[in-house]
């Protein structure tokens, strides 16, 4: 798609795109935050039993690696400084190291090279809005922790309505490699395909940035991304983008540890434990993003 923008038009876009960039981080960047109080004093304390779960050789080193693809506002981005990985993954993560008496070192990661990383033992935790599915298990374990579904999200002006995956037929959209969003468009792709209709134009990006510019500078109709974050960029937009119909395909978010290493169980002891105590409520409270909390998580929880 191609489209000529006046000098106007042009700065429009431009700005849109520094505000996006600035909210979501670039992911050139490889270091996060360490442990301690998360933003605004929401602290977690040791729970002896849940520290004694934790498998040796991580308790022996004493913090927690763990991944996060910080392009993904509010769940995992960069803080100001262009550095530091914050959001609601990057605070449960940290709360979830001091229930089992660690640090956590959040850091920066693509999508699609944190599941390899942890079968490598390069990290200790993925906490990037990892949707748990049966696929996904062979590789890796997940503690369930937040139910999300996916959202279209397009230019508020002008605009098409996509109201489903079929809505895609013949338009082009934009997705992060990796994300089951990629997956379900390049599906759809061979579904409209399969019924004689015009196929969907997937662009893959990197990083959910680049699928944000995409959208923002008219090289795609549409972009795809996780509920929370899709209602994000359009909050952040200040009126260029605008939700388009309903999520669909609600699932599990999981913490994915190594398949096997024993992790799994501390994990989610501590996740039962900040949900008891309240401060799973607090932190998904503070990023805005409560109406996607969940009561019962559990290993390995995938529903397809």
């Amino acid at each position: 798609m191609s489209i000529r923008l006046s000098t106007r038009a042009s700065s429009a876009a431009l700005a849109l795109s520094t505000l996006l960039l600035a909210a979501c981080g670039s992911s050139n960047n490889t270091t996060g935050g360490g442990g301690g109080a998360t933003p605004n004093g929401i602290t977690a304390t040791k729970v002896a039993s849940i520290a004694a779960e934790v498998p040796s050789a991580i308790a022996a080193k004493g913090t927690l690696t763990v991944a996060a693809d910080a392009s993904y506002a509010p769940n995992e981005f960069f803080d100001t400084d262009g550095k530091t990985v914050i959001g609601m993954d990057a605070d449960l993560a940290k709360a979830l190291a001091e229930v089992m008496g660690l640090k956590a070192d959040v850091v920066n990661a693509a999508f699609d090279s944190i599941l390899p990383g942890l079968t490598s033992g390069k990290y200790d935790l993925g906490a990037s809005s990892f949707t748990d599915t049966k696929d996904r298990e062979k590789t890796v374990d997940f503690v369930t922790y937040f139910t999300a579904g996916t959202s279209f999200f397009v230019k508020a002006s002008g605009g098409p309505a996509i109201n489903t995956l079929d809505d895609l037929c013949g338009q082009h959209v934009s997705v992060e490699k990796g994300t089951t969003q990629q997956d379900d468009a390049t599906a759809q792709d061979t579904k409209c395909k399969g019924a004689g209709k015009p196929g969907v134009d997937v662009q893959i990006f990197p990083d959910q940035s680049g699928a944000n510019l995409a959208l923002s500078s008219g090289r795609v109709d549409a972009s795809m991304a996780d509920s929370p974050v899709a209602a994000y960029q359009v909050k952040q937009s200040n009126g260029a983008f605008k939700l388009s119909g309903q999520p669909y395909g609600t699932a599990p978010y999981g913490l994915a540890t190594n398949k096997g290493n024993g992790l799994d169980k501390p994990v989610l002891d501590a996740v039962k434990e900040l949900i008891r105590n309240g401060i799973y409520k607090r932190l998904l409270d503070k990023w805005g993003v409560a109406t996607g909390a969940i009561s019962n998580p559990q290993i390995n929880g995938a529903q397809s």
